[in-house]
Parts: C-alpha cells; structure tokens; sequence
C-alpha cells in the first residue's frame, strides 16, 4: 500500500508569495532551498591545486576542490574537508575569496583562499588525478564550471593587487551564467 501522507501538493501557501510542497492534512510546507558549494583556491608557493573530476557533472574536467556542505559542518570545515577528499590535501583557510549566486542550479558558492600545508597531494575517490599548476600552466580549456574560472581570477587579482575583498559574479553574464 501505498502511504499519502505528508506534503504532496503543490500550493501557495497562505502568506506565501510562491508555490511550496504542503500537506493538506496537517499544512506542513516542505521547503526547498539551494544547495551550498564550499572550496577553496590552494596553493603551494605559486602554483594552485587543481584535480580532474572522476565524477559527474564534467567528468574528466578541472577543478578547484569543492562540493556541499553538510548539515553540521561551517563553511570553512566544508571547505578544508572537500581539499582533503578530492587530492588528500591539508590546508588552512586564508579568507573568504568570493560569494558565486549561481540560481539556475539553485546553489550558493562560497569559495577560500587556502595554502597547503604540505604539496604531498594524490587523488581521492572523486579525482581522477590532481596537480599543482603554475598561472600560465592551468588548463583554462579543460575547466569544468565557469565558477572555477571566475576564483581563479579573482585569486590571481588579489595577488596582483593587495585587495583581498570577498568578490560575486563577474558583471555582464548572462543568467545562465550566474
């Protein structure tokens, strides 16, 4: 038998400005919120980590070591966790690099800036292999999201220049960009 209980219809709740997941038996609204991508930019004197992905979405493309966050955890053990599950790197949080709005995946993208502590890297579980890239040695073809290009840029600005102030979406994209 099949249970039917709980939210299963789709409605605008009382109060509410758009339509929500309620049970019509209690009223209870199941909310759905976007999801939370931590990482971070590492780097070993001036080259940056980045692994091949050995998963989908992208497979076989570049990446900063990210994924979501878990109930429980800070942004910060997210992103600390994530380096050591793609390329078993140990790292330290320097600052927060940039906040990415990225809707039309529902995800919110909060990237560090890191250095490891040692270069002792090898791929975890989700890599297909990692590596330690110099500027003009990262493979800017190969990169699996726009996000990941979007850090690295802002990383290298902020070298460039001093100013490590959190940076968002680059202006002048399109909303399937952002």
């Amino acid at each position: 038998m099949t249970d039917s209980r709980g939210p299963r219809i789709r409605e605008i709740p009382a109060g509410e400005d758009r339509e929500r997941l309620v049970c019509p038996d209690c009223g209870f609204i199941a909310y759905e919120n976007p999801k939370i991508v931590v990482g971070s930019v590492c780097r070993w004197d001036e080259r940056i980590l980045l692994c091949r992905r050995a998963i989908e979405p992208r497979i076989g493309f570049w990446t900063l070591p990210a994924g979501y966050l878990e109930l429980h955890e800070s942004t910060q053990a997210g992103a600390i966790r994530e380096a050591f599950e793609e390329a078993t790197a140990r790292i330290a949080i320097d600052g927060l690099l940039a906040v990415y709005d990225v809707p039309h995946i529902s995800q919110v993208q909060l990237m560090y800036r890191a250095h490891l502590l040692s270069p002792d890297i090898t791929p975890g579980i989700e890599s297909l292999e990692v590596g330690l890239f110099a500027w003009d040695e990262i493979p800017w073809t190969e990169l699996a999201f726009p996000s990941v290009e979007w850090a690295l840029h802002h990383f290298h600005d902020g070298l460039i220049t001093g100013d490590w102030t959190p940076r968002g979406n680059p202006s002048g994209l399109g909303p399937e960009e952002r």
